[in-house]
């Protein structure tokens, strides 16, 4: 059993920084990958970045330079920070492990970038 907690949400005037931390417990892996997911009202749940047990990351085009997602493995962290944040960034914020062929989810947090 993996359990997944989200933290950090919020809101925030566009052109402004948040940090979504998401810790993991349970039966971890040492080989995982941890992602960060959005879900806009009406819009189909997309990836936002990923980061694997090497500490290899990727991202959404439209996210890329502006958002960074790290780990601490020892503490079955993973974090994304969010800088330059913009209204189209607004969304219910999803972390996910994957492991052993399967992906567990947290029960998201909502970020709205509004002036």
């Amino acid at each position: 059993q993996v359990q997944l907690v989200e933290s950090g949400g919020g809101l925030v005037q566009p052109g402004g920084s948040l940090t979504l931390t998401c810790v993991a417990s349970g039966n971890i892996f040492s080989k995982n990958t941890m992602n960060w997911y959005r879900q806009a009202p009406g819009s189909r749940r997309e990836l936002v970045a990923t980061i694997d047990s090497r500490g290899t990351t990727s991202y959404l085009r439209s996210v890329k330079g502006r958002f960074t997602i790290s780990r601490d493995s020892a503490k079955n962290t993973v974090t994304l920070q969010m800088n330059d944040l913009n209204p189209d960034d607004t969304a219910i914020y999803y972390c996910a492990l994957e492991q052993d062929n399967t992906r567990h989810w947290g029960q998201g947090t909502q970020v709205t970038v509004s002036s």
